[in-house]
């Protein structure tokens, strides 16, 4: 299998005043293209931290992070823009909507960004807010959705991006049981179709659509990494 990140002593702290709290300690950690990986943990052990590191929303503090054989650290802010905008999509716990866009309109204002024709960008929202059961609502601002269908539109907002990884935070936190494995299963076939997907979560329910499952305490990974792999 191809590595698609090699994370080498990751540590990571962050800064409260006068005191540093760390958040991941040592973490090794190899991810492969087309897992379907989950990290569990409890609330501050870490899972957030190395999602946003892997997603390079925060810059890494201590050891390296390789993405396709390349040192992340090592490449220019351009180069990252490109990879933020083509490679990665990332589903964020607290959604990140645009307040004064549509439910459509926020699904393809990123592909706005990364040019994609007109009439390709409308077939995009159109699948990706099918695919979460929403382009019946495709016309409502967020403050006239539910926290349901917030998380389900930032889903849709990811999927029409086509990147080749997905990292998503606690992204089935504000679903009922039965639209949660829909997500799940979503993201399941999209890694079936050779996406990586790597999501976060306190929910029981994702490890039946995981190929594996990691386990952070105190930002510590446990057993390896190599847990419940199957």
């Amino acid at each position: 299998m191809t590595s698609l990140f090699s994370c080498q002593q990751i540590s990571h702290s962050y800064r409260q005043g006068q005191q540093l709290f760390p958040a991941l300690h040592d973490v090794n950690l190899e991810i492969t293209a087309g897992e379907f990986c989950l990290i569990m943990g409890p609330s501050g052990s870490g899972k957030s931290t190395l999602l946003n590191l892997l997603g390079l929303i925060e810059p890494l503090q201590t050891g390296k992070i390789f993405f396709q054989g390349q040192e992340l650290q090592a490449i220019d802010e351009g180069k990252k823009n490109q990879l933020r905008r083509f490679q990665l999509g990332f589903i964020f716990q607290s959604f990140h909507l645009f307040d004064v866009l549509s439910a459509a309109e926020n699904v393809e204002f990123f592909l706005t960004r990364q040019g994609v024709p007109s009439a390709e960008r409308k077939q995009r929202v159109q699948e990706s807010l099918e695919a979460v059961d929403l382009w019946d609502h495709r016309t409502k601002r967020p403050q006239e959705l539910s926290g349901g269908q917030r998380q389900r539109v930032a889903i849709a907002r990811a999927l029409a991006k086509q990147p080749a990884v997905i990292l998503a935070d606690e992204p089935t936190a504000s679903l009922d049981q039965d639209t949660a494995r829909s997500i799940l299963l979503l993201l399941k076939n999209l890694c079936a179709q050779g996406r990586t997907i790597i999501i976060s979560s306190h929910d029981p329910l994702a490890r039946d659509y995981a190929s594996r499952v990691l386990y952070l305490k105190d930002g510590r990974l446990q057993a390896g990494g190599q847990a419940d792999a199957h």
